[in-house]
């Protein structure tokens, strides 16, 4: 079953064409990779998908329902959570603070001390699951900007999972991240996805070829290629456009 359909999608601005008719689909519960030199139009795809930037022209299918020009609020409560290149989170909350407020927000926590008190106890439980799951629970009460860079970003997906999305979206998960960093993300990636979809924008190919099950390329606004890494690997217009220069 497609959770996404993408069909012919168009992008400019003011007249710079940097999307030319994308048509691509994405399973549910498959890793699916975005791989293509600099400029070929990744990051505005990303945009397009998660509601930052609205398509020119073209569809967008959520779950079969069409979701282009949405914007990123709605899109999360459809199930759809986009995370970005830079770290955003709170660096002045501990990790424990930054988890719950994507849970309250999530479940639509208003405060009232006795009518929800039940609710708060499942919210503070749900809270400590996510920390668990992301690695942080020992740091779980030390402000953010305290953390590793690696931890930071393993914060940032905790926020994102605390909304529950079917479909994620990592925008460089590993970049500036060392090798050690890189394998533990790899590892919580493939973790926190095994019942959900991951899209993801990555330009090492050893974590791609090592965590995708499809690959598309892009290449001057449009899919060059898509297919399992193998194929994508041996493919002579692959080679020729990016992977011979890595």
């Amino acid at each position: 079953m497609e959770i996404l359909q993408v069909k012919n999608l168009y992008k400019d601005f003011s007249g710079l064409k940097v999307l030319t008719g994308i048509t691509f689909s994405v399973k549910a519960n498959e890793k699916h990779a975005i791989i293509g030199p600099n400029g070929a139009g990744k990051t505005t795809l990303f945009n397009i998908i998660s509601g930052k930037y609205r398509p020119s022209s073209g569809s967008i299918l959520f779950k079969n329902n069409e979701v282009g020009g949405l914007s990123p609020f709605a899109l999360n409560h459809l199930g759809m959570c986009r995370s970005f290149q830079i770290t955003n989170i709170f660096q002045n909350l501990t990790v424990f603070e930054n988890v719950l407020a994507g849970v309250r927000s999530h479940a639509g926590l208003r405060y009232h001390l006795f009518k929800t008190l039940d609710r708060q106890s499942k919210i503070i439980a749900k809270t400590e699951e996510i920390i668990e799951q992301v690695g942080l629970a020992e740091v779980k009460q030390r402000p953010a900007h305290e953390l590793s860079y690696g931890q930071q970003r393993a914060l940032e997906i905790g926020i994102a999972l605390s909304s529950e999305p079917e479909l994620l979206l990592l925008d460089e998960p590993t970049a500036g991240m060392t090798r050690e960093e890189t394998e533990e993300m790899v590892n919580l990636m493939r973790s926190v996805t095994r019942h959900r979809t991951l899209m993801i924008i990555e330009h090492d190919m050893e974590v791609v070829f090592s965590l995708a099950d499809t690959i598309s390329v892009l290449h001057n606004g449009t899919i060059l290629a898509s297919g399992k890494p193998e194929a994508i690997r041996n493919d002579s217009r692959v080679k020729d456009a990016y992977l011979g220069e890595e």
